[in-house]
This record gives structure tokens, sequence and C-alpha cells, in this order.
């Protein structure tokens, strides 16, 4: 990766307070001037599941090993693509419809890469992770289970070249 003289950003958070994804792409943006693109992910909660209206969700996850297993993932997309930048946040805790549960941005100096390295990330966090995800609905809460799509989502990126 070439150097510049701002200093290159690559964080991972979880946090159980809100968060603005488009603030954060403006700090990103703001400390990162020399970025030719900046590609991002803004996963939001839904107010319906399984054919069922949810009026809230819980995430839960393993402290220290998420963290962990998150900057791993950072780590294998700045080895894999020639990144300047990347943010993820992940919400846990009581969520509401429309809040945002994750925010997935990264810069690089061509948007090939930031496309790869963003959909990389969100694929992988969908079934690295671990997060745990229990919704209420008026028949009752109920746990998520994986969904078969995130699992071939990420299974792509396992075989030899790009997807």
């Amino acid at each position: 990766m070439a150097q510049f003289a701002e200093e290159s950003m690559f964080e991972t958070r979880i946090q159980s307070h809100p968060f603005d994804p488009e603030h954060e792409l403006r700090q990103l943006r703001q400390t990162q001037s020399h970025l030719g693109a900046l590609v991002s992910f803004t996963g939001i909660m839904r107010d319906w599941s399984g054919g069922e209206s949810v009026s809230e969700m819980v995430l839960e996850h393993y402290p220290g090993m998420t963290e962990a297993v998150l900057a791993r993932l950072l780590d294998r997309a700045r080895e894999r693509w020639s990144l300047c930048a990347a943010l993820v946040v992940h919400r846990t805790g009581r969520l509401l419809p429309e809040e945002p549960i994750v925010l997935v941005a990264v810069g690089s100096l061509h948007r090939t890469e930031a496309f790869r390295a963003c959909e990389f990330l969100i694929d992988a966090l969908k079934t690295e992770a671990p997060l745990w995800k229990r919704e209420t609905t008026a028949s009752g809460t109920r746990w998520v289970s994986a969904r078969q799509q995130d699992v071939k989502a990420a299974a792509r990126w396992t075989s030899a070249g790009d997807p």
C-alpha cells in the first residue's frame, strides 16, 4: 500500500449505544482525504422477519472473542486488497426497528478494491462473528438461526480468485 501523510485508519467497534452511519462516514472521509473510493454497507433492523412483525431485537455477543474475530476479518481484507482505511461498527443490546445494526466502510484508491473488501467483510461477519439475535414478535421471542444464503455468500470468498 502507498504511504500517505495522513495516518491510515483501520478500526472495529462493538457497542451497545446507537451510532449514526453518516457521521461515521464523514469522520472517515475527513481523516482520509486521499481516498479515491469509499464503499459502505449499513445493516438496518427491519420491523418484520419470517412473515411476522418484529417489535425489537436483542443482539448478544461473546466479549473479547467478537472483537478478535472482527480484527482478523479486517486483517484478511487488508491482505487481499489494497486498502487505505476500513471501519466496522456493530451494535449489541436492544435495538428497535429502523436503527442501524452494522456499518462496514472501506476506503481505497480505486473502487474495485473497496467494493470487494466491503462485500467480503459483511459476508464473513454474518457467518464468523460470535453474535446472536433474539427477536420479539407478537407470538413471543425467538432466536434467529443463520440463513443458508449468508453461509453460501461467505463460502464464495474461500474459493480461488474473487467471486
